[in-house]
């Protein structure tokens, strides 16, 4: 459908479909600190890149998917780790935020652990170098650590910073 602008008396072509992402954000105590669970992107483009380029286990909605479902699903494929439980009540909504590119990450949280050194990611084909034709094939995620919350502020992607905050304002209200 196409969209007409008073203003300059133009049509354009609407938006494309949003994207839409769902991830989790696994936490833990650890002597009386909160620490989340982020991961970091695999691939060349990510290669050389710290802080600013962690993320929650995270990926794009099926069709028909419900958010937290996709979330549970990608934290699973992106980590090869059992999700820390199958009752949706132990999910803490996060709400929802627009990252740079557009996409719309829907956030939840949930108390658990695991262990980095066991992660074992699933693989995705990349076109690299860039509009080379030239197909490589990488795991989505090359590695995952526990971070404080402030160590998490300074490794994870700036838009996702707010599902920090709002794991600490959630848990707050809740103790």
């Amino acid at each position: 459908m196409a969209r007409h602008s008073r203003r300059t008396g133009t049509t354009r072509p609407a938006p494309r479909s949003q994207k839409r992402s769902a991830g989790l954000l696994l936490y833990r105590r650890r002597q009386g600190a909160l620490e989340v669970f982020l991961v970091h992107p695999g691939g060349p483009f990510w290669t050389h890149r710290d802080a600013g380029a962690w993320t929650l286990p995270k990926g794009e909605l099926l069709p028909g998917e419900e958010p937290l479902a996709t979330a549970q699903r990608e934290f699973q494929e992106e980590t090869s780790f059992a999700l820390p439980s199958r009752n949706p009540d132990d999910y803490l909504p996060l709400g929802t935020i627009r990252q740079l590119s557009g996409k719309l990450v829907h956030g939840w949280a949930a108390e658990g652990d695991c262990d980095p050194a066991a992660l074992q990611s699933n693989l995705t084909e990349v076109e690299y170098p860039p509009r080379s034709g030239q197909k490589l094939t990488i795991p989505e995620v090359d590695r995952g650590a526990w971070f404080t919350m402030p160590q998490a502020q300074e490794k994870i992607l700036p838009a996702q910073a707010l599902f920090l905050t709002r794991l600490e304002e959630t848990l707050a209200r809740h103790n």
